[in-house]
């Protein structure tokens, strides 16, 4: 499939509607993401990831879509879309959407016509049933705010599944024509020029409901068909898949063909980010350990996604009830800040008390793991969330450009913005922006960029191997290694408070010149391995050996 880009990317997540509105109407846009390319060109992302562009009413934030072939009016028009596409390639940088498909909204004109008759050629591109089934109050993905996955639709006098709210109707696919509809889909936005798609609740995507069954068989040639099809109209796109399910089954979801990965090249790392939490909650590498440890080998061409902030809350779903009321503890002390009893809807500098050493330590951490990294957009400056807003939408406010009204993100009025911008706190916007970070060599967003670039220079991270390196170790201290062709790198890192010093010298024989590359402060040269300091909150990467021979 030539060159795997994304083994080696960075990928950058945003919403067009919260990140620059160009037109002053209150709502972000797509010639406002343009007009912020060089923006993200410099921090050094290398793809875009995108969240629902789709026409939507928007009762669910965009993943309601009504139209699959048209972006949303509010953002701008599918010409603003291809020229995006192109302004991103000129810069060096891929774009990504949302694959939103295992269900519509219910103003879908599918929908519609599905529900108006029996007789309808939609009918059957959803899943209806006469009577109630047995299991409609199980498989709730948002608990609390729904109580049924199976609703009762007057005009169709049938019942019909929804995994998600009532609105959003599950699409058919033990249905052909809805498998070759999804192909069409990827067809189009492929042609344009995406580099390829986040396939949003893929278990549920491969499920053939059965009424009654809660646990319905999954069809994963669905995946491989899908994933041969989006190779063939584009040899280098790529399936970036959220898959939350249990560790055995993760190898089934990228699949194994003569040893290369045949069904998606990447899945979010749920299992890693969940350890993770719970790591920097204890102040104890342990459980990331358990992770490398535990992490099923994958097939070539097969990638993790790592992420600490994403769009949607912390599932600490994966860990023990005492393990998530460990990070709850620690990180979402409120009520107020949990959601659906499974996770935290916070952003990480306010989990992290906005304590400058531990953000960088828990990012460096991060990017320094096996696989590609995700940033969510504002995490680079250290923006907080608004728990005011409901649900989700804590964490989705508008992106803080400035020290300008409404965070130089709109100029419209502020009770016209898609969303109210944090102008409270240690998080408002006349602490926290872009133009004062820009203004200072030692802000967390100059830090982000020098990150990001020594990421670059050290490829082993995104496409070798990673390994905890087992030698005694000061507590509170995590030591890995990535190699591959282009050479070795070991990486501490300090998730305690106390400084310490490590010996890394069974490293020696296979170090040539071994030197610091990234590190949050000045330390003594790395010499023999043999005593290298370490402060709390502290971190170092090392350049142990580097090879021409690729």
């Amino acid at each position: 499939m030539g060159d795997r880009w994304y083994q080696e990317a960075v990928v950058y997540c945003l919403d067009i509607d919260t990140f620059e509105d160009s037109d002053g109407d209150g709502v972000g846009d797509i010639r406002g993401l343009i007009g912020r390319l060089d923006y993200l060109a410099r921090l050094g992302v290398t793809c875009i990831w995108l969240n629902p562009i789709h026409p939507s009413p928007n009762k669910d934030d965009g993943y309601d879509a009504t139209d699959f072939y048209n972006v949303d009016p509010r953002l701008g028009t599918l010409g603003d879309f291809a020229e995006l596409l192109h302004q991103a390639g000129n810069r060096g940088i891929r774009v990504i959407i949302d694959l939103v498909v295992n269900h519509t909204s219910d103003q879908h004109p599918w929908f519609q016509s599905a529900r108006s008759s029996p007789d309808s050629p939609y009918r059957d591109w959803y899943v209806w049933v006469e009577e109630a089934p047995p299991d409609r109050h199980q498989g709730m993905v948002f608990p609390g705010e729904q109580n049924e996955t199976w609703s009762y639709d007057r005009t169709a006098k049938a019942w019909y599944y929804h995994r998600f709210y009532k609105f959003q109707p599950d699409l058919n696919f033990s249905n052909r024509k809805v498998r070759d509809e999804i192909k069409k889909i990827t067809s189009f936005w492929l042609q344009l020029g995406v580099s390829g798609f986040r396939i949003d609740a893929a278990p549920f995507i491969i499920e053939l409901t059965e009424p009654g069954n809660p646990d319905s068989p999954k069809d994963f040639e669905f995946l491989t068909e899908l994933r041969q099809h989006v190779q063939w109209r584009r040899a280098d796109a790529v399936l970036l898949a959220e898959a939350n399910v249990e560790p055995d089954q993760l190898p089934v979801y990228f699949g194994d063909s003569g040893g290369s990965a045949n069904r998606l090249h990447m899945l979010f790392d749920f299992m890693l980010n969940g350890r993770l939490m719970l790591a920097l909650a204890r102040q104890d590498p342990e459980p990331v350990i358990d992770a490398l440890r535990d992490t099923p080998r994958l097939p070539a061409g097969a990638q993790w996604a790592t992420f600490l902030r994403n769009h949607d809350e912390i599932d600490l779903s994966r860990l023990t009830a005492e393990q998530r009321n460990e990070v709850f503890a620690q990180f979402g002390p409120d009520e107020n800040m949990h959601l659906y009893g499974r996770g935290i809807r916070r952003r990480l500098a306010s989990m992290l008390g906005n304590d400058r050493r531990h953000i960088e330590l828990a990012y460096a951490l991060q990017f320094s793991l096996r696989g590609t990294p995700v940033l969510r957009y504002g995490e680079e400056i250290g923006m907080g969330e608004d728990l005011s807003l409901r649900g989700r939408e804590a964490i989705r406010t508008p992106m803080q450009w400035s020290y300008k009204e409404n965070a130089g993100f709109s100029s419209a009025p502020a009770e016209k913005l898609v969303r109210p911008v944090i102008d409270k706190g240690d998080f408002g916007y006349e602490k926290v922006n872009v133009t004062a970070q820009r203004r200072d060599p030692r802000s967390l967003l100059a830090w982000f960029e020098r990150m990001i670039r020594t990421l670059r220079e050290a490829p082993e991270i995104g496409s070798g191997t990673t390994s905890h390196i087992d030698v005694p170790m000061p507590p509170g201290v995590l030591a890995h290694r990535a190699d591959g062709p282009t050479g070795t790198m070991a990486f501490l890192h300090n998730l305690g408070t106390e400084d310490v010093e490590v010996d890394l010298s069974t490293l020696q024989p296979e170090a040539d010149l071994p030197i610091d590359v990234l590190t949050d402060r000045n330390y003594p040269e790395v010499g023999k391995l043999d005593s290298l300091k370490l402060a709390g909150y502290g971190y170092r990467w090392i350049r142990v050996c580097r090879s021409t021979d690729v």
